[in-house]
């Protein structure tokens, strides 16, 4: 009987110690969130208009000869930049990601896939970890950004990624990560990112842009930065969605210790009163032998 308090003892201890390292985590990653929130609700707005006004160019575009980027072309190569985070303990978040870009191969690209013609760009450790182990094409320069969260580092797999496509290296590229909505909620999505996507035109006429200097000159210097801009505030958004399902783990994980907790201290108090009521039989039964 007192190997068995002893152990449930045990088992209280590690759950209690276990208990105050989720809280902790908890606590850590709702201040990372704070900030991680601000800063992708400051850029959302700004991102979304830059990407529309874009497309609304492009829709507006005669000729794609002069818009290279936006070039449609058959899909024989294709690329991924899926963005996940550097470390676990965050539900399911890395692998809803990782779930996600698999069903849209699938679905949409399993004649690329069998030909080995899909590739990966991670961003993220556990991605890359992933892709890796599965055997998947990669281009794996990138995949550690989040050790060091800067626009410029993010600009360089955008450039990357452009270049790639300029050079018919790629005949698609997919963007797949988190959006933020609120620290419970993250909507996995994938956007095409490279060509331009076309906006419906409504009621089939075209918007008449009046540019200065001319288009060209414009959309050659804005263009690459527009692009940038999108691919980092996927970035963003996937670093708030982080903080926000590792905070919501956390807690939940604090809760499921409270109930194992209680559980526990049940079954240590059965046991002990168990012990007790044994010794004192023994007692009294001693006593009443040696009366006897």
């Amino acid at each position: 009987m007192s190997g068995q308090l002893k152990e449930v003892r045990n088992r209280i201890k590690s759950v209690t110690s276990t208990q105050q390292i989720t809280k902790a985590m908890k606590m850590v990653s709702a201040a990372k969130l704070r900030r991680a929130q601000d800063a992708i609700l400051q850029m959302r707005p700004y991102s979304r208009k830059l990407q529309e006004m874009l497309s609304n160019i492009v829709s507006a575009s005669s000729s794609e000869k002069s818009l290279p980027l936006a070039e449609e072309r058959p899909i024989e190569r294709v690329l991924f930049i899926t963005v996940t985070s550097d470390r676990g303990l965050c539900g399911a978040y890395n692998a809803n990601v990782i779930k996600l870009t698999r069903s849209i191969i699938a679905e949409k690209y399993a004649d690329q896939a069998a030909k080995g013609n899909v590739t990966i760009l991670p961003i993220g450790k556990k991605g890359y970890e992933f892709f890796q182990r599965n055997g998947f094409k990669l281009i794996d320069n990138y995949w550690d950004i989040f050790s060091d969260l800067a626009f410029d580092n993010v600009r360089r797999a955008a450039l990357h990624a452009q270049k790639a496509f300029l050079n018919k290296e790629f005949d698609r590229i997919e963007l797949v990560y988190s959006q933020f909505k609120n620290a419970a909620t993250q909507a996995f999505v994938s956007e095409q990112y490279l060509p331009i996507p076309k906006t419906e035109q409504k009621g089939g006429m075209n918007t008449d842009f009046i540019f200065e200097p001319s288009m060209e000159v414009l959309l050659l210097e804005l263009m690459p930065k527009i692009l940038n801009t999108q691919v980092y505030k996927a970035v963003l958004d996937a670093n708030a969605s982080e903080h926000g399902a590792r905070m919501t783990a956390m807690d939940k994980a604090s809760e499921n210790a409270n109930e194992l907790l209680k559980s526990l201290k049940i079954s240590y108090n059965r046991a002990r009163q168990a012990a007790i009521t044994t010794e004192l039989t023994e007692i009294v039964s001693g006593a009443a032998a040696l009366q006897g």
